[in-house]
């Protein structure tokens, strides 16, 4: 029996295929947690295979929705991506947007993958037609490796060498560049770093390197400071060089809520911002915009992002190419000029 694109596959058929009862095939298809995981996926590719219409029976969402959107945060040092993050709350709504927009719902999930395993069964056991993941994590070659299964992917962040999976992402190296030779065209000597160990961070690292060499000032290892995804982590480590008495008069954090943080830390400290410390951060949240100072940042258009990711798991063209989104300097109060 070949693929039917009548939908003419019965019940009965897949319980043959499959190799097991009518009724464990039912309860399969309606994910009833007395079935294990590997026969769910073996009975829902077989479906999907075969063309069984089974997510019209599924409890999926609400009626008339043209499609469903899981969205996903891998484990990032042990725990998953904190969905309160301003930044990932202005990406999920673009997400939703775009979705709404092509009369598809989506669903921000319970799971949060740390192996090839864990992300093949959220693509294969979802009722959803694709799947987002917000973040790489450590996982660039467990999406690699995923990119050669049949699953419909995409994932928010960077672009990697030797990479075989969409990601969307903004191009982090000219970015971190871009906000580090600003502070040194103000004339600023000793620049720090905020920022994680994820790629996208080290990317922006990587970005503000390249403009320190090119502008003639020197890398100190003591300036870069490793923090983690929060206010509260940038706060301590710049608390830190100020109580250590590291000579500093900018700062370039690799988000905007790092730099925020950063902030919060210099009028603790009795520094002014910009007067005596300058500051850009990374992402142009709404928070960024509002808070005093108002933050110097490079913007990440979210908007296009949604877009681009809701697309990518949508439109069945197999299109696993990556893209980067360009990055703009946004100059306002917190860096003087």
């Amino acid at each position: 029996m070949g693929s039917g694109s009548n939908n003419s596959t019965t019940l009965d058929d897949l319980a043959k295929l499959s190799g097991v009862s009518a009724s464990t095939v039912s309860r399969a298809l309606n994910d009833h947690p007395s079935i294990s995981t590997r026969t769910k996926q073996r009975i829902w590719a077989l479906a999907k295979a075969h063309d069984y219409p089974f997510r019209r029976y599924m409890p999926a969402g609400p009626i008339g929705s043209e499609g469903s959107i899981a969205i996903v945060t891998p484990r990032t040092h042990g725990r998953p991506l904190p969905l309160s993050h301003p930044f990932f709350l202005e990406l999920l709504a673009s997400i939703g947007e775009a979705a709404r927009d092509r009369g598809c719902d989506f669903t921000v999930s319970h799971t949060s993958p740390a192996s090839y395993d864990d992300l093949l069964t959220v693509t294969t056991t979802s009722r959803a037609n694709g799947v987002i993941f917000l973040g790489q994590s450590n996982l660039h070659e467990a999406f690699n490796q995923l990119a050669g299964a049949d699953a419909r992917f995409a994932v928010w962040g960077a672009q990697l060498p030797g990479q075989k999976y969409c990601s969307i992402g903004s191009d982090n190296l000219l970015g971190g560049r871009r906000a580090t030779l600003h502070l040194a065209r103000l004339g600023r000597k000793r620049i720090v770093f905020l920022g994680e160990t994820e790629p996208e961070a080290m990317q922006r690292r990587a970005g503000y390197l390249e403009a320190l060499k090119e502008s003639g000032l020197e890398a100190d290892p003591a300036l870069i400071c490793p923090v983690d995804f929060e206010l509260e982590s940038a706060e301590a480590a710049v608390h830190t060089l100020v109580r250590r008495k590291v000579a500093f008069d900018a700062i370039f954090a690799s988000s905007d809520l790092i730099a925020l943080g950063a902030i919060r830390a210099l009028r603790r400290a009795g520094m002014r911002v910009p007067e005596d410390v300058s500051v850009v951060g990374y992402d142009d949240m709404l928070l960024s915009r509002l808070s005093t100072p108002a933050l110097s940042t490079i913007k990440q258009d979210t908007y296009k992002a949604g877009r681009l990711l809701v697309a990518r798991v949508l439109d069945a063209d197999g299109d696993h190419r990556p893209e980067r989104l360009s990055t703009d300097l946004i100059v306002r109060e917190s860096c003087g000029a």
